[in-house]
C-alpha cells in the first residue's frame, strides 16, 4: 500500500506529561480506529465523551473524541481526534491500540500538513506560513506568519496567475485569427494593457519588501574589536544575563558566542567574537579567524574601542568590507566623550550607560533593514525568486509582443508556470521534502 493511502496518527499537542493531550488520526481507516476504540462514531464535528478500550477490551482512558469525515477536515481525509489525559502511560496505551489496526502507522514530521496540501486544503505559501508560525519566536514573526497562513500571498498569486492566463488567451487568439485583418490588434491591445498592469503590481511588491523574508532568520549583529575592550560585557548587557565570560585578561573569548534577542519584536542574533589581534597562540588564531568570518557575514558590526581611543579606520573597514559598521566607544565612565553622531556611540558596558540609546538605534536599524513587514507578501527566498521570474517573464513578453505573438505567449506561459510553482500546484516535488520535513511530528 502506498504511504499516502495509509492511516497516520500522532500526538498533536505538547510533550507529556500534560493535563490534556491531543492525538490526531487521518486516513481511510480513521473511522475504524474511532469505532474500535470508542465503540461508535459520534456525530460529525461534535465533541463526545467516551471510555476508550483497546483491542482486548481493556480500558485506556475516559476521553473526548471528535469525528471529521473527509473532505470537510483539516487534511481533506477522514480525521479522528482523541482528547485524553496527557500521561505517558495513557498515550503509550492509546498508540499501541491504534497501531495494531491494519494499515495504521505513526506519522512522519509534517505529514498531516503535507496531506492537507496534496488534498487542496492549503497552498504551499500557506503551508510555509504554518511552518513559520510554529517556529515564530517574536511577535513580529508571529504576525507575519499568520498573515501568510491566512493566504496573503497565495490569494494574490492566484489572482495574478488567472489574469496572466486571461491575457495569454487573448495573445493566443490573436495568433489564431492573424488572417482576420484588424482582429489581432483588437485582441493584442487589452492583453498588453493587462500584462503591463500585472508586471507593475509584482514589481512594486518586490521593490517594497526590503529584507522582509529575513524576518524568519533575524538580523545578525556582531560585536568585534581588539581584545579586552569590553565585548563580552556588552554582550551580557544586551542579553540582560551572563552569557559570556568576562575577564581582565586579553584573549579570554576564544570562540564565537551567540545569543538570540527580541528587540521590539525583531529577532536579533548577537555574536560575541574573539578579540582581533596578531597572536602566536594557535587556539587564539583560530578564534580570530572565526571572528573575522562571522563579522564579515553579519548584517551589522559593532566595533568596540576604549572610550579615549579613536577607532582604526583600516580595522573597522576590514571587519565588514562595504557593510554597516558602528563605532562604539566603551568605558566612558572612566573619562572621554559621549558620542552621539550617526554610527558612533558612547557607552559604559560595565555600568550600562548609553546602552538604552544603543538598543533604540538597533531597533531602528532593524526596522529599516526589514522594511515594511506588516503587509509583506514575501517571507521566503523561494517566494522572492519565483516572483522575480514571473516579473521578468512579463517584462520580456511586453518587449516581444511587437516582434511576434508566439514569443510573447511563451513568456506568459513561463510567468504562469512560476506562479504555479509558488503556489505548489506545478512541478514542486523537489522542494516539498525540504519544506515539510522541518515541521514537528503531529502537524
Amino acid at each position: 500500500m502506498h504511504p499516502r493511502e495509509q492511516t497516520i496518527f500522532a500526538l498533536s499537542s505538547g510533550r507529556p506529561p500534560s493535563a490534556v493531550a491531543l492525538v490526531r488520526v487521518s486516513g481511510p481507516q480513521a473511522g475504524l480506529v474511532l469505532t474500535t476504540l470508542a465503540g461508535e462514531l459520534p456525530a460529525p464535528r461534535q465533541a463526545s465523551r467516551r471510555m476508550l478500550h483497546d483491542g482486548a477490551g481493556q480500558p485506556i482512558d475516559d476521553a473526548v473524541v471528535l469525528w471529521f469525515p473527509g473532505p470537510a477536515s483539516a487534511t481533506g481525509e477522514d480525521v479522528a481526534e482523541f482528547h485524553v489525559h496527557g500521561g505517558r502511560a495513557v498515550l503509550a496505551a492509546l498508540f499501541a491500540a491504534i497501531s495494531i489496526i491494519p494499515n495504521s502507522r505513526a506519522a512522519e514530521p509534517g505529514e498531516f500538513t503535507r496531506r492537507a496540501f496534496e488534498n487542496g486544503k492549503l497552498d504551499l505559501t500557506e503551508a510555509e506560513g504554518l511552518d513559520d508560525l510554529i517556529h515564530a519566536d517574536t511577535d513580529r514573526q508571529r504576525r507575519q506568519a499568520l498573515r501568510q497562513l491566512q493566504g496573503l500571498l497565495g490569494n494574490r498569486a492566484r489572482d495574478w496567475r488567472e489574469r496572466i492566463i486571461e491575457a495569454s488567451a487573448l495573445i493566443e487568439a490573436s495568433i489564431d485569427f492573424s488572417d482576420e485583418g484588424d482582429v489581432p490588434t483588437e485582441l493584442r491591445a487589452p492583453a498588453v494593457k493587462a500584462i503591463k498592469a500585472l508586471h507593475d503590481e509584482i514589481a512594486k511588491v518586490l521593490a517594497a519588501q526590503g529584507h522582509s523574508e529575513r524576518l524568519r532568520e533575524g538580523l545578525v549583529v556582531a560585536i568585534a574589536g581588539e581584545p579586552n575592550v569590553g565585548k563580552s560585557t556588552l554582550m551580557n548587557q544586551l542579553a540582560r544575563r551572563e552569557v559570556a565570560i568576562v575577564s581582565p585578561h586579553a584573549g579570554t573569548t576564544r570562540d564565537v558566542i551567540e545569543v538570540q534577542l527580541d528587540l521590539d519584536g525583531y529577532p536579533v542574533t548577537v555574536i560575541d567574537t574573539a578579540g582581533i589581534r596578531e597572536t602566536d597562540d594557535p587556539v587564539e588564531q583560530e578564534g580570530v579567524r572565526r571572528a573575522r568570518a562571522r563579522a564579515e557575514d553579519a548584517d551589522l558590526v559593532l566595533w568596540l574601542v576604549d572610550g579615549e581611543r579613536a577607532a582604526d579606520p583600516d580595522a573597522t573597514q576590514s571587519a565588514r568590507p562595504g557593510g554597516s559598521v558602528w563605532i562604539v566607544h566603551n568605558k566612558i565612565d572612566l573619562g572621554g566623550v559621549v558620542f552621539g553622531r550617526g554610527g558612533e556611540f558612547g557607552i559604559s558596558a560595565r555600568r550600562g550607560d548609553g546602552i538604552p540609546e544603543l538598543v533604540v538605534a538597533l531597533v531602528k536599524f532593524a526596522a529599516d533593514f526589514f522594511g515594511t513587514t506588516e503587509g509583506a507578501l514575501v517571507t521566503r527566498a523561494r517566494q522572492r525568486e519565483l516572483l522575480s521570474r514571473a516579473s521578468d517573464s512579463l517584462r520580456r513578453s511586453l518587449d516581444l509582443v511587437e516582434e511576434g505573438e508566439e514569443l510573447a505567449a511563451e513568456e506568459l506561459r513561463a510567468a504562469a508556470y512560476a506562479l504555479g510553482r509558488l503556489l505548489g500546484r506545478v512541478d514542486v516535488e523537489d522542494v516539498l521534502g525540504a519544506i515539510f520535513q522541518k515541521f514537528c511530528i503531529g502537524k
